[in-house]
């Protein structure tokens, strides 16, 4: 039987490359904002503190949240769309969004605990990897 476009569903595995695509698109599209943002925060604030990961971080967090509201709230675009927002141009703008977005979902459920583990474990577990892979490449 001939089928034509219309008549069958993407596989999964066709989904999986699409959803590979639009991050990576999306992605692209968010560390580019980033460098923007840290070069325009340099010229303007200097170098004496991180004004604009700082910056990044809360208007990324800022953005996930809207963006999450927004996709909770309107039946808009699909899972594609999702992806490219959310993990795509949010996520490559700032990992922090992410981070902050996973948080507050444990929470929400109910997962005081779990939530309040993730994110000592996180902040703690990132700076000691960070302090010690610097560590050992310092020696």
């Amino acid at each position: 039987m001939l089928m034509t476009p219309t008549d069958e569903r993407p596989s999964g595995a066709q989904e999986a490359v699409m959803g590979f695509f639009v991050v990576f698109i999306g992605s692209g599209i968010g560390g580019a904002l980033r460098y923007g943002v840290g070069l325009l925060s340099l010229r303007l604030l200097g170098a004496n503190f991180p004004f604009g990961t700082l910056s990044i971080n809360i208007v990324g967090s800022a953005l996930m949240g809207l963006v999450v509201s927004l996709f909770a709230l309107f039946e808009i675009g699909g899972d594609d769309v999702r992806l490219f927002l959310t993990t795509g141009i949010i996520g490559g703008f700032t990992t922090f969004s992410t981070f902050s977005l996973d948080a507050v979902t444990l929470w929400e459920r109910g997962q005081h605990l779990a939530a309040i583990g993730y994110i000592v474990a996180s902040v703690t577990l990132s700076l000691t990897a960070l302090a010690a892979v610097l560590l050992l490449m310092r020696r």
